[in-house]
């Protein structure tokens, strides 16, 4: 193997950036003709190496060439109470065939196994090669996720806001604990450090949605990135479909202006349906894999490009 595996280096962020932009734009460029959809500059994702090595100082890495230190490749990994995930992984275009990002996804199984967990990841399904990849090394395809674009008005969707729109508040600084409880008992899943980030604020630009029964108990989350970089709604999970639709109606109201993205189930018609209606258009499919043991969660949950961390 000409190149190893090392961890980031706290300057190698804008190499990282462009590494991750240029691995975008000649793939989507090459196989459907989009490249353009992720912009001409890779300033914009420097958001992810200053939010992942925030959330997790250490755990990212890179394929570096043995002879002219070039980064080849980067993954970022996400240990979690109840498992491990994995973030972009991403490939330089002048490293095809070399296996690197094969070897990077080695070096995060290995990771996991060594902790006895399972590994969890959201990919593409127009990159196939990918899926192929992810498939090959032992990574189970589990739910469907329609990747739904929405365009808000400056004056709002102009629809009634749905029912149970009152139950919806502002998450407080104190609930980490609380938010993570709660979507383990949905997904069987915690991770309490990403809520904590979250609510404080740091690093990125967030809003935390919460929704709750009469009873206090909670309903939904729903975390909002504001930040114009990532321009997305989640991660988040809700009880059903009706709270999902408050709360996804919720965030919007308050984007005016702006268009967002969401991943949604593809099983949850009702919600898909009524999105539909208020104006989202389809622009890619996702699917969450799982590699190991992972109990089938319930609920609706909405995964996120960042941070990819369930």
């Amino acid at each position: 193997m000409n190149f190893h595996i090392d961890s980031i280096r706290s300057d190698e962020y804008p190499a990282i950036a462009a590494l991750i932009h240029d691995s975008l734009v000649n793939w989507y460029e090459s196989r459907l003709g989009q490249g353009a959809r992720f912009g001409d500059r890779a300033d914009p994702f420097l958001i992810f190496p200053e939010v992942y090595e925030t959330l997790d100082p250490g755990e990212g890495i890179v394929a570096r060439d043995a002879h002219t230190g070039e980064l080849l490749g980067v993954c970022f990994v996400h240990p979690r109470e109840t498992h491990h995930a994995v973030g972009i992984v991403a490939t330089s275009s002048r490293a095809g065939g070399r296996g690197v990002a094969r070897a990077l996804m080695e070096e995060t199984l290995r990771r996991a196994a060594a902790a006895r967990k399972p590994t969890r990841l959201v990919s593409s399904l127009l990159n196939l090669d990918s899926y192929s990849l992810y498939t090959k090394l032992g990574f189970v395809p589990q739910t469907i996720f329609q990747d739904l674009l929405l365009t808000i008005p400056p004056d709002g969707l102009g629809i009634p806001a749905p029912p149970n729109i009152d139950s919806i508040r502002p998450a407080r600084p104190d609930e980490a604990a609380r938010l993570a409880d709660f979507e383990a008992s949905l997904q069987s899943l915690r991770r309490e450090q990403d809520y904590r980030f979250f609510l404080e604020n740091a690093v990125g630009n967030w809003k935390v949605w919460v929704s709750e029964a009469a009873d206090g108990s909670i309903k939904g989350v729903l975390v909002v990135s504001l930040n114009p970089a990532m321009q997305m709604l989640g991660p988040g999970a809700t009880t059903d479909e009706e709270t999902a639709l408050a709360m996804v109606w919720q965030a919007l109201d308050e984007l005016r202006g702006s268009t967002y993205v969401l991943l949604v189930p593809a099983s949850a018609s009702t919600l898909v349906s009524t999105l539909y209606r208020w104006g989202a258009r389809n622009i890619e499919l996702h699917v969450s894999q799982v590699h190991g043991e992972s109990p089938a969660g319930s609920g609706i949950v909405f995964p996120t490009f960042l941070p990819e961390s369930a």
